[in-house]
């Protein structure tokens, strides 16, 4: 199904970034183009297998829905109420293998609703919805059918060649729209095994090996479908095609994807109506080995402090809010998201940053609004009959911000006490200063010593780090005795052993070991380095050095200075692509002069403007929409095996500073408590995702 290139290009006259499109193309593009003028039935089911729920869900609200003429939403999969009045739009994903059942499950609903039972809902979409509207007396009137990517010929065929349910079907259409967004720029394919399938110690040719890339490559080039975009698209070399066979096979994923990807977008080419014939913008494949520090090391900001730190389901926090009644707290679940503007503004900010701009806002609520400053001043005399007026006025107002930074409040209290208690400052120092070259082995060492009471998640994620830069620390027994060191098991240590089987291509150079394992070390002997020091770029809070890699490889690529021996491209550009334009070449000089020191504090692309109350102001939402209007070429970052709160943050923080909308996708968003669980099973046949906190 096609686009209109004036509603969703991102060259017209309004830019829209991706998430934005991507609800449009939902609400507009397949809900509200089922509203026909011969239609009788004012309102309509919606019937949605489980991904696309998932879709649906991630990129618009109940309430859009609704706006759009849909009454009731129905799971495909569970027996529903015959409504033959009512008109359907089916949203589903298109497969092969409902082929092979379907003559079965048209036979016999109650059979097809078994074998769906069995199999665990996801191979029989069509199948239903054959069943569904096939025989004398359908559940439905009519079907609008829309598939959330490409689907075989075939089965086409065998939906048009069903003379009963041939006639009811209104549209059939592909939306080409299988992704998931969690963030105004990022999105996952939602594949949480994608680690290990791809990755793992015995992934090399399985069926699900070859099912996961598949499923991948499908989502990922319906991004481009649904944006009207043709990607250059670049991958990570394969390089350690010399070592072992578990290795070198790793290696190629990167290659094996963009080759899949390659050939979908090719095929877009010709049976899209109005796709681009040549590049509109860029895409990276990569794998989780280019940065295996990243996933593990304390990033401290506040978003990812959150996730790091707190008890949280997905973005849902439970907030405890004092009884009006005096009794026990009453509990209310809030969602970390875009629609709160505090969130918004301070997601980014180191904690430290956010627990100040925290507290002065609360300060200058508090004397600035009327109901405030009279509901502080109440018990100290008789309140006019003007003040109660003013304060009832201003009480809605006032209780949804007093609220919202209420619960900002209490998330950074809980975060800097866990700090405190766990000693999270000193890790983290030691952390960093591993990452940048300014500790070893000693210190290391020290550390493990002195800090017997550390968790073992914590120790983990320091050996992690340590065996990133200094891998040979870890060759023939060295690695059991700081094991035995840190005082972990052989099972805690398979994380490490298997992020070791990774290979990290981006790892800092190897240093051949001259000895014997030894808790003694030379002061003066040379130190490894696994990032270079940035700080010089702006100022920054102490303990906020740290950026993850892609951080170089997002700028080399926007200035064309990828090594092309280590990233290939598959539609290599005959001539250079425009980077950006001249007036944001211009901003972004402009942006990068010296600023006084007061004014550099907080790093510029993590400041907001957000008013000081925490609500954001109709001129700030009018200028984050300017900002988008000379944007250059999009640039797409995909990460196989998971991606990281830092990696999104640097995303954020390059669109402003190059000018270009820069979207993180990947196969899931870890948080490294997931991360390790996954990283423990890579090499087990199966990994109980309910172990993950999912």
């Amino acid at each position: 199904m096609s686009m209109s290139d004036s509603d969703f290009s991102s060259h017209g006259a309004e830019y829209k970034n991706f998430r934005q499109i991507s609800r449009d193309r939902l609400l507009y593009e397949m809900l509200r183009s089922t509203k026909t003028e011969d239609s009788k039935s004012t309102w309509k089911v919606l019937i949605m297998d489980r991904v696309t729920t998932k879709v649906m869900s991630s990129s618009c609200k109940m309430s859009d829905i609704t706006d759009q003429g849909v009454s009731l939403v129905e799971d495909l999969y569970r027996r529903r109420q015959p409504l033959p009045s009512m008109d359907s739009i089916y949203f589903i994903q298109p497969s092969k293998e409902n082929k092979r059942l379907a003559k079965m499950v048209v036979q016999s609903q109650t059979l097809g609703q078994d074998f769906v039972k069995m199999s665990g809902g996801d191979a029989f979409h069509i199948v239903m919805f054959l069943s569904d509207m096939s025989g004398r007396v359908p559940l439905y009137k009519k079907a609008y059918v829309f598939f959330s990517s490409p689907i075989p010929k075939d089965l086409i065929n065998r939906i048009k060649n069903d003379t009963s349910v041939l006639p009811r079907i209104g549209a059939l259409r592909e939306m080409n729209l299988e992704y998931f967004p969690v963030d105004s720029q990022a999105l996952i394919t939602d594949q949480e095994r994608a680690l290990e399938e791809l990755l793992g110690q015995n992934a090399a040719n399985t069926r699900k090996f070859d099912n996961c890339l598949n499923t991948m490559a499908i989502r990922i080039s319906t991004i481009f479908a649904s944006l009207k975009e043709l990607p250059f698209v670049r991958y990570r070399a394969a390089k350690n095609l010399d070592g072992s066979a578990a290795t070198a096979f790793n290696d190629t994923v990167p290659t094996k994807l963009a080759a899949e990807v390659w050939s979908l977008l090719d095929k877009y080419r010709s049976t899209i109506p109005n796709f681009p014939q040549t590049g509109t913008c860029e895409l990276l494949i990569l794998d989780r080995s280019i940065d295996q520090i990243a996933p593990v090391i304390h990033e401290w900001t506040y978003d990812a402090m959150c996730h790091d730190l707190l008890d949280l389901d997905g973005n849902k926090y439970v907030h405890e809010i004092p009884s009006k009644t005096g009794g026990e707290p009453d509990k209310k679940e809030v969602l970390l998201e875009d629609q709160d503007p505090v969130w918004l503004e301070l997601r980014h900010a180191h904690i430290a940053d956010a627990s100040e701009r925290l507290h002065d806002k609360m300060t200058n609520f508090v004397s600035k609004n009327k109901a405030a400053q009279l509901h502080q001043n109440r018990d100290s005399g008789e309140i006019s009959t003007r003040d109660l007026q003013k304060m009832v006025q201003a009480l809605p107002q006032y209780s949804e911000q007093m609220e919202r930074l209420s619960l900002h409040i209490e998330i950074a209290g809980k975060i800097n006490r866990i700090i405190r208690e766990m000693e999270l400052r000193e890790l983290g120092q030691l952390e960093q200063d591993l990452v940048f070259g300014d500790a070893g082995a000693k210190e290391v060492i020290n550390f493990l010593r002195t800090k017997q009471d550390a968790t073992t998640e914590n120790k983990l994620r320091l050996l992690m780090i340590y065996a990133s830069v200094y891998p040979e620390k870890f060759e023939g027994d060295k690695g059991l005795k700081l094991m035995q060191l840190a005082k972990l098991s052989p099972e805690d240590m398979k994380v490490v052993n298997n992020m070791r089987m990774l290979e990290g291509s981006s790892a800092a150079p190897k240093k051949m070991s001259g000895g014997g394992f030894s808790l003694k070390f030379d002061a003066h002997k040379t130190k490894n380095a696994a990032r270079k020091d940035r700080t010089t770029e702006e100022e920054t809070w102490q303990l906020s050095r740290f950026y993850p890699m892609i951080e170089e490889l997002i700028e080399k690529l926007n200035k064309g200075e990828l090594p092309k021996n280590e990233y290939l491209c598959m539609n290599e550009p005959s001539a250079p692509v425009a980077r950006a334009t001249d007036g944001a070449s211009a901003q972004m000089s402009q942006s990068s002069a010296p600023q006084p020191a007061k004014s550099r504090r907080t790093a510029t692309w993590a400041r907001s403007r957000v008013s000081d109350d925490g609500s954001s102001s109709d001129s700030a939402l009018r200028n984050g929409s300017m900002d988008f209007k000379n944007m250059g070429q999009r640039i797409f970052v995909f990460i196989i095996g998971g991606a990281t709160r830092s990696e999104l943050r640097v995303c954020h923080k390059l669109t402003t500073k190059l000018r270009r909308e820069i979207i993180l996708g990947s196969s899931s968003f870890d948080d490294p408590p997931q991360f390790l669980t996954k990283l423990n099973m890579a090499s087990e046949k199966e990994i109980p995702l309910d172990g993950l906190g999912i």
